[in-house]
């Protein structure tokens, strides 16, 4: 009686198998093509290179692509066939906003400095130590 869901968990299991694959390139390295010729290619096609690195056994390409965003790509490495695309505009809002506040803090840090000590040596907004 409880086998019969069991069995059906492990054919569903079965069968999902293909989904559940990677994306890494497979293919063996005696038919890549050298990191070079896939330069040539991008760069003919529209493209700015800036890095070229084997991760998960495809190509990683960084640069601009001929649409004008700035792009990670994965090639494969015997035949450059476009494995993904990632558009990297979407998450620099969030760097460009951190940054900003990073140096307003540093300049409010900087005017804060410039100002002059009281006389009295008591700088308000900082804690106060008693030494007995």
């Amino acid at each position: 009686m409880k086998t019969k869901p069991v069995m059906i968990s492990l054919v569903v299991l079965c069968l999902s198998a293909p989904v559940l694959a990677d994306d890494d390139c497979d293919e063996p390295m005696a038919e890549w093509q050298p990191r070079e010729h896939l330069r040539q290619k991008l760069e003919s096609e529209g493209w700015t290179v800036y890095r070229i690195k084997v991760d998960d056994g495809c190509y990683e390409v960084k640069g601009v692509a001929p649409d004008g965003f700035r792009a990670e790509a994965e090639f494969s490495p015997a035949t450059f066939e476009l494995m993904e695309l990632e558009r990297e505009d979407d998450d620099d809002d969030e760097d460009k906003d951190r940054r900003r506040d990073r140096e307003s803090s540093k300049a409010r840090k900087n005017s804060q400095a410039d100002r002059p000590l009281p006389g009295n040596g008591i700088v308000s907004g900082r804690p106060s130590v008693t030494v007995e």
